[in-house]
Protein backbone atom coordinates (compact mmCIF):
# COMPACT_ATOMS: atom_id res chain seq x y z
CA UNK A 1 0.00 0.00 0.00
CA UNK A 2 2.02 3.51 -1.05
CA UNK A 3 2.35 6.12 0.99
CA UNK A 4 1.05 8.95 -0.71
CA UNK A 5 1.32 11.86 1.50
CA UNK A 6 2.52 12.10 5.35
CA UNK A 7 2.53 15.64 7.58
CA UNK A 8 2.38 15.78 11.14
CA UNK A 9 3.52 12.51 12.04
CA UNK A 10 0.15 11.22 9.97
CA UNK A 11 0.86 9.07 6.91
CA UNK A 12 -1.37 8.93 4.45
CA UNK A 13 -1.69 5.64 1.83
CA UNK A 14 -4.24 4.04 -0.72
CA UNK A 15 -4.41 0.26 -1.87
CA UNK A 16 -3.00 0.06 -5.23
CA UNK A 17 -5.43 -2.34 -6.22
CA UNK A 18 -7.92 -3.24 -8.92
CA UNK A 19 -9.96 -4.70 -6.11
CA UNK A 20 -10.16 -2.74 -3.81
CA UNK A 21 -13.26 -1.49 -2.86
CA UNK A 22 -15.77 1.07 -3.43
CA UNK A 23 -16.25 4.13 -2.01
CA UNK A 24 -12.94 6.05 -2.88
CA UNK A 25 -11.42 6.10 0.17
CA UNK A 26 -7.81 6.76 1.93
CA UNK A 27 -6.01 4.64 5.02
CA UNK A 28 -4.97 7.46 7.70
CA UNK A 29 -1.88 6.08 10.20
CA UNK A 30 -1.04 8.19 13.15
CA UNK A 31 0.59 6.53 16.20
CA UNK A 32 -1.47 3.27 16.79
CA UNK A 33 -4.34 4.94 15.38
CA UNK A 34 -6.13 3.99 11.78
CA UNK A 35 -9.14 5.04 10.07
CA UNK A 36 -10.92 5.25 6.96
CA UNK A 37 -11.68 8.52 5.29
CA UNK A 38 -14.36 8.71 2.24
CA UNK A 39 -12.66 11.10 -0.37
CA UNK A 40 -15.90 12.28 -1.92
CA UNK A 41 -17.78 13.10 1.30
CA UNK A 42 -14.66 14.10 3.53
CA UNK A 43 -15.88 11.91 6.01
CA UNK A 44 -14.36 8.90 8.50
CA UNK A 45 -15.91 5.27 7.25
CA UNK A 46 -14.70 3.73 10.04
CA UNK A 47 -11.67 3.13 12.97
CA UNK A 48 -10.32 5.93 15.37
CA UNK A 49 -8.29 8.81 15.24
CA UNK A 50 -7.97 11.91 17.91
CA UNK A 51 -9.91 15.31 17.05
CA UNK A 52 -6.58 17.19 16.21
CA UNK A 53 -5.49 15.03 13.50
CA UNK A 54 -8.88 13.99 12.00
CA UNK A 55 -9.37 17.97 11.41
CA UNK A 56 -6.02 18.08 9.68
CA UNK A 57 -7.07 15.17 7.77
CA UNK A 58 -10.48 16.83 6.76
CA UNK A 59 -8.22 19.98 6.00
CA UNK A 60 -5.61 18.05 3.80
CA UNK A 61 -8.09 16.41 1.68
CA UNK A 62 -10.36 19.02 0.70
CA UNK A 63 -7.79 20.55 -0.63
CA UNK A 64 -6.31 17.89 -2.78
CA UNK A 65 -9.56 16.07 -3.12
CA UNK A 66 -9.21 16.48 -7.22
CA UNK A 67 -5.80 14.65 -6.35
CA UNK A 68 -7.35 11.53 -4.41
CA UNK A 69 -9.50 11.17 -7.00
CA UNK A 70 -7.17 10.93 -9.54
CA UNK A 71 -4.93 8.84 -7.37
CA UNK A 72 -7.76 6.60 -6.56
CA UNK A 73 -8.69 6.10 -10.79
CA UNK A 74 -4.67 5.20 -10.98
CA UNK A 75 -5.15 2.51 -8.36
CA UNK A 76 -8.78 0.84 -9.59
CA UNK A 77 -6.27 0.53 -12.59
CA UNK A 78 -3.26 -0.71 -11.09
CA UNK A 79 -1.24 2.15 -11.98
CA UNK A 80 1.01 3.65 -10.31
CA UNK A 81 0.16 6.39 -8.10
CA UNK A 82 0.81 9.91 -7.37
CA UNK A 83 2.35 11.66 -4.12
CA UNK A 84 0.65 14.30 -3.08
CA UNK A 85 1.79 17.70 -1.22
CA UNK A 86 1.80 17.47 2.75
CA UNK A 87 -0.23 20.02 4.88
CA UNK A 88 2.12 22.79 5.72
Amino acid sequence: MPTISMFYGIIIRMYFSPQEHNPPHIHVYYNEYKILFNIETLNFMEGKLPIKQKRLVQAWAELHREELLADWKLAMNGEELYKIAPLL
